[in-house]
């Protein structure tokens, strides 16, 4: 009996020690304001517009020219990115320096086409092969 106590004992301790090292989160949930939503989506869309201005201009027009993206289809590609993507490309347009690094922005926008279309979301090159749709 005494060590059958002991081998209890012992699990118990070995327990009680591994929940102690466990990390504890706290989660916690609250309303958000009406305020806050409208200005978040008012930022999406002064975002998209910024990056959709990008591509009217004559520099980035030709670069995307010359990599064969029709700029309607360049158009078609901001609008279907989600809020996320279009913060975060607008934010990489806030990082450039003034008059403009224009190929870093061009290079962000061909991944993100590249990726769409390996995703199977578009198909503007013909090189890719979607991943959800079976290869014709």
């Amino acid at each position: 009996m005494n060590k059958r106590f002991m081998c209890i004992t012992g699990r118990i301790l070995m327990l009680s020690m591994l929940s102690l090292s466990l990390p504890l989160q706290s989660v916690q949930a609250a309303m958000i304001g009406a305020d806050k939503v409208t200005t978040s989506a008012t930022q999406v869309q002064f975002d998209r517009a910024r990056v959709q201005s990008l591509i009217d201009r004559d520099d980035v027009r030709a670069a995307l020219q010359k990599e064969g993206i029709d700029t309607q289809t360049a158009h078609a590609r901001v609008n279907a990115l989600t809020d996320d993507e279009v913060q975060q490309l607008a934010g990489k347009l806030d990082q450039l320096p003034a008059g403009g690094d224009v190929l870093g922005v061009l290079l962000t926008v061909f991944i993100v086409l590249l990726v769409t279309d390996i995703l199977g979301f578009t198909k503007v090159f013909p090189f890719t092969r979607s991943i959800t749709r079976p290869a014709k």
